[in-house]
């Protein structure tokens, strides 16, 4: 089938109520295998009963178990907090060295803050920014990134040099051509929040290492939706967070510091949390490892559920995860360019996210995604659309919006 016969049988089968077959008859119509559960997890995702979640990029649902944990701790700190205090100080241990484990690191290299942002503020609190030297970004990174160079140019007198994104993609060339002698850092999301743009970090890490400078990956839209090892990147800090891929509540964003660079990146605050030993006199040894990095107390409810997500994804496998999700991503990006639908997301990008222009009225168009029970979020100013694939989202589901968007194509 050619795309433009694609797409008009995609408008046919909305205008005469395709979506009303049973969903393995409407599979086999769209030339699909009928797959409800590749990973066989849905039945642990609630949010896939009532409704089509193609939104992970903006909160992660909870999956049972992870639920299970919150209302374990919950029942602790209600029923026994002193021991469930005591506990939650174990737990945070475990869960830094699951993290860890999962993710290539060491234990050491670990801590868990409260924000990504809390990460990125560290790193260039602490490796003195002179007037004259540069950061260089892309267009495709987070807004925090913005909103602290553009900080430290006027505070510090730097120099943000931002790389262009072409049709969608932030090119390795261009960052080249921005980095020099005086670059003291690369930051880049690792997965853009905007279009799902997945950078070549090994490369990136290469290249400012060869300036002398240092890499910093924000990968709370990538960590934990496919496998890798922090060591092998070369990337010199990367930081997740904990309410979207890796699936539980607000307030643990683990933070990755090459182990090299722990003497060399003090904590930017202080507080009772860093003190490995209490001396006479009110002096005290202070803890050497990442941990440093967590001045206060944590919000260890969340870290208990984090605990048991990085197990549950451990368990299902993220090399099967990222192949799932991929997979449904590119099937979409298809199906949207079949469509007509101009597209922010390259083709062939291997992430799990799709951004695209919808060309419509925006108040329309959520109308008719509420009436339709799918969420996706709306970007760049209500123009676009952003859906992102979960390890609970199947080919039904994307075929759902699809169909959807063939009413507006």
């Amino acid at each position: 089938m050619t795309s433009i016969d694609r797409r008009s049988f995609l408008k046919t089968a909305a205008a005469t109520g395709l979506a009303t077959l049973p969903a393995s008859r409407r599979a086999r119509a769209l030339g699909t295998a009928a797959q409800d559960d590749p990973l066989g997890v849905r039945d642990d995702f609630h949010v896939t009963r009532d409704q089509t979640y193609i939104n992970i990029s903006l909160v992660g649902p909870m999956p049972t178990p992870v639920y299970e944990a919150a209302i374990e701790f919950a029942d602790a700190q209600r029923l026994t907090p002193a021991p469930a205090y005591f506990d939650s100080l174990r737990i945070r241990n475990e869960t830094r060295a699951v993290f860890a484990e999962l993710f290539g690191a060491k234990p050491e290299e670990i801590a868990l803050l409260f924000s990504t942002s809390d990460a990125e503020n560290i790193v260039t609190d602490a490796i003195d920014l002179k007037a004259g030297d540069n950061v260089v970004v892309d267009e495709l990174h987070f807004a925090t990134t913005f909103v602290l160079y553009r900080q430290l140019e006027r505070t510090h007198g730097i120099e943000l040099r931002i790389v262009p994104h072409a049709e969608g993609r932030a090119h390795f060339e261009d960052f080249a051509e921005r980095t020099d002698s005086r670059t003291r850092l690369i930051s880049v999301a690792w997965v853009s929040n905007r279009n799902g743009f997945r950078h070549d970090v090994k490369a990136l890490a290469d290249l400012v290492h060869g300036h002398g400078g240092l890499l910093f990956a924000d990968g709370i839209q990538g960590i934990g939706a496919f496998p890798v090892n922090l060591h092998d990147t070369g990337v010199d800090f990367a930081v997740a967070n904990s309410y979207k891929y890796l699936l539980s509540a607000w307030g643990a964003a683990p933070f990755y510091v090459r182990e090299e660079h722990l003497d060399r990146i003090p904590p930017d605050r202080f507080g009772h949390n860093h003190v490995a030993e209490t001396q006479p006199d009110f002096h005290f040894q202070l803890r050497e490892t990442a941990a440093k990095y967590e001045y206060s107390g944590s919000v260890y409810g969340t870290i208990r559920q984090l605990k048991a997500a990085l197990e549950y994804l451990g368990g299902v496998g993220l090399d099967r995860i990222e192949q799932h999700t991929v997979g449904l991503a590119k099937r979409l990006n298809a199906g949207l360019v079949d469509l007509g639908f101009d597209m922010f997301t390259p083709p062939d990008n291997p992430s799990w996210i799709v951004s695209f222009n919808h060309g419509r009225d925006r108040r329309e168009v959520q109308e008719l995604l509420d009436a339709e029970k799918i969420s996706v979020s709306m970007r760049e100013g209500g123009t676009q659309i952003r859906a992102s694939v979960g390890l609970y989202n199947n080919e039904a589901d994307i075929d759902h919006l699809l169909r959807v968007m063939a009413r507006l194509a």
